[in-house]
């Protein structure tokens, strides 16, 4: 499987410094810059047009144009023209997605398909894509919380694409020094402390809960930057959740029933 690749967003990007700050992202290293291009209309807030990717368009790097706006296959040109490389279009915003997706390519830029929390993995039948953009959050807004399910719906995109797709991931393109991971409980320890809970639970749901912390934990590790530190929290302390492998674990905090705890680990 390919290793993933990182595309960093300039959303919120100081626009006063865009081609300053994008040139630093480039030169540690980023091949991707995801820009988000927003309508007012298929989402509520305005964000950037052709004239931003025009002033990034001579840097060596592909310029990844997110369009959440509607009828998308009326600016197909404007943004090519721009210097687009690659243009990703939501299912929801036009009704002739195939076609706009055709004339992506038409037009020498790779295609993308978005599909947002609630958009089913079905959407994806029938059209030819060069990428397919997984929402974890709702489109419109940055700085939203995360949504769990968002990683089965990952996992079936990736069943359906198949092993060797390359991955790319629109998110900060630094290293942090420092990384928070709250994942979800596996619930192990709320059963032991309330078992007349335990017909809520199946060993199913365990499974998959467990599974999402392990995601997440890599996730984080992937982005912290060399002797940077990783701010774990979980309940039910086991040995099912403690998946931080190959780090050293500096503190243990457990709850007074011994289900709860706290830790942190070095890279």
């Amino acid at each position: 499987m390919p290793a993933p690749r990182i595309a960093p967003s300039v959303l919120s990007a100081d626009f006063g410094r865009l081609r300053e700050l994008v040139g630093e992202i480039v030169d540690a290293g980023a091949s991707v810059i995801h820009i988000d291009v927003m309508d007012g209309h298929f989402v509520p807030p305005l964000s950037m047009g052709p004239p931003v990717v025009k002033a990034l368009r001579d840097l060596d790097v592909l310029l990844d144009v997110h369009l959440m706006i509607e009828s998308p296959e009326r600016q197909i040109a404007d943004f090519t023209d721009a210097g687009a490389g690659q243009i990703t279009i939501h299912a929801e915003a036009t009704p002739h997605v195939h076609y706009t997706l055709a004339a992506i390519r038409d037009a020498g830029c790779k295609a993308g398909l978005a599909l947002n929390p609630g958009t089913p993995v079905g959407a994806l039948d029938g059209v030819e894509l060069d990428c397919a953009l997984i929402m974890t959050v709702n489109p419109g807004w940055g700085g939203q919380k995360f949504i769990p399910t968002s990683l089965d719906k990952i996992r079936r995109v990736r069943e359906l694409i198949g092993p060797d797709a390359e991955l790319d991931h629109p998110a900060l393109g630094q290293p942090f020094d420092r990384v928070l991971v709250d994942p979800p409980c596996s619930g192990l320890g709320t059963l032991r402390s309330n078992p007349d809970l335990r017909w809520r639970m199946t060993p199913e749901i365990v499974a998959r809960l467990v599974a999402e912390q392990d995601a997440l934990v890599a996730a984080a590790r992937a982005r912290l930057r060399p002797g940077g530190v990783l701010v774990y929290s979980t309940c039910t302390i086991n040995p099912g959740e403690e998946r931080v492998r190959g780090a050293v674990r500096q503190q243990t905090l457990p709850h007074r029933d011994g289900t709860d705890g706290f830790y942190t680990a070095r890279e």
